[in-house]
This record gives C-alpha cells, structure tokens and sequence, in this order.
C-alpha cells in the first residue's frame, strides 16, 4: 500500500501515565497528526523505529539522568535523541526529555540549587524574545513547574529562558529542536493529579501546606497559561509545517494509546 507523506507522524516517547501530553494531545489531533506513542518504561530496552517519522516528543517523568542503571531506557533515549537530530528530525523535550535532549548534544545534567515545584515567573533571554516558539510566552509569565534535576546550555544553542530558582529553563538547538524544563502542557486536573501523586515530595520539599497554596496559585495562573501554552504549540506546529488537515488519525505501533 502506497505511504502518504503529506500525513505527518509524530513519535512520543512517555515514561508515566501521569505525565501525559496534555494540552498538546488536543492541538496536535485538530492538526490531524499521525501519533505513535513509546512506552519507555514498559518496554526499556527497545529503541524505536525513526523511519517515517517527522518529530519526536520527550515528555517528562520522575526519572533522573543519573538512574540510567536502574532505568536503561534512558540510554536508549539518548541513542534516539542523536539519531533524530543527526536526520534533521524536529524534537521536542519537556521536562526530563529536556534534560535528555540537552545531554545528547553534549551538555551536562545535575541537580538544580533545590527543587523547583509549583509556579513561578518565566523570564525570557534577549534570545527567548526574538524565538519564533518561546516568545509566545511573554516574560514574566506565571508557569508550572516540577523538577530537581537541571541541565546545562549545550554548545551552539540558544538560551531562550529562566526562572528564580533554575537558570535554564529553554533553549533551542538549531531550527527545529527545543527544550523546555517547565511544564506548557498542564492543565488544572493534571496539576490536581500531580499533588496527589507527588505529595510526598512536595511536602518535604515545601511543608504540608504547599499543595493548599498551589491549589490556589493553579486556579489563578492557569487560564492565562492555557491561553499563552495554545498559541506556543501552535507556533511549534508552524515551524515543523503542520497545518490543518481534512482527516484524523492515531497510527498504533506497539501501542495505539496514551500509557
């Protein structure tokens, strides 16, 4: 059967079920994107296939770069990360994918100064103002975060953004590959899962009554957020080139479905 190469494919790559696509799981089906999802975790020491594949999304999970012992499907993560900008594959990191990302072009990966949970301002570079993606976010804006780990610049790239407590939050690796360590793609239920399944991290981190105030900070930042992260992935979109198309479908390959 002939291949259509007008319908775009798009390979994510998520290592737990509560770190979903998101927000961008919507977007990217009205775009009428072809997605094949990767379990990482339930099949570890397989590396998919990039043939036909137009982008690769990393999501984020509980994960560290570190684990790579007890977790070798980050070192295949990484062999694919290569592979996909040595093709000139657009990429996509978040969060952990971003730390991924930025470690398979050479850079470093370590602990941030502390943990970073909850909201807090995003401030853009110069660099980050003029991206044809990040700028969709404006500086200053309030943005959702979880991480302890954090990743150095790699050479070559553009520092897009920072926060208080983690300096870098973006950047952009040629014209096509972007890492974001903070979280565009959460909505209010997502934050609201979050809180219960990482309660225990976060109380140690914050006290018991850090969910409480980001219960609150959610229900106030979250509809500019969702308004800026909407326009941001549709600039991705564009600068990948997928536009509205006439038909939808999800291309199943070993899974058909989200994890």
């Amino acid at each position: 059967m002939a291949v259509d190469r007008d319908l775009r494919r798009l390979l994510v790559v998520q290592h737990v079920q509560c770190e979903p696509l998101g927000t961008l799981d919507p977007l990217l089906r009205r775009k009428k994107i072809r997605i094949r999802y990767h379990n990482a975790l339930r099949s570890p020491e397989s590396l998919p296939d990039l043939a036909g594949i137009d982008a690769v999304i990393v999501l984020g999970g509980p994960q560290n770069l570190d684990q790579q012992h007890k977790y070798p499907h980050l070192k295949l993560e990484l062999q694919l990360l290569t592979e996909a900008l040595r093709r000139d594959i657009a990429v996509l990191g978040i969060c952990l994918g971003a730390q991924l990302l930025a470690h398979a072009l050479g850079a470093p990966v370590g602990r941030n100064r502390q943990p970073e949970l909850g909201w807090a301002p995003l401030h853009l570079t110069a660099a980050g103002r003029d991206d044809p993606v990040v700028s969709a976010l404006g500086d200053g804006l309030p943005m959702f975060h979880w991480h302890g780990d954090t990743f150095a610049i790699p050479a070559g790239c553009q520092h897009l953004a920072g926060s208080e407590l983690c300096e870098n939050q973006a950047f952009r690796a040629g014209e096509r590959a972007w890492g974001l360590q903070f979280h565009p793609e959460v909505d209010g239920p997502l934050v609201q899962r979050w809180l219960g399944i990482y309660s225990d991290e976060l109380a140690a981190c914050q006290g018991e009554q850090a969910a409480q105030r980001i219960e609150q900070e959610t229900e106030c930042h979250m509809p500019d957020l969702r308004q800026r992260a909407d326009v941001l992935f549709g600039r991705l979109c564009e600068v990948w080139g997928w536009r509205e198309r006439a038909s939808a479908v999800v291309l199943g390959h070993r899974m058909t479905r989200p994890i």
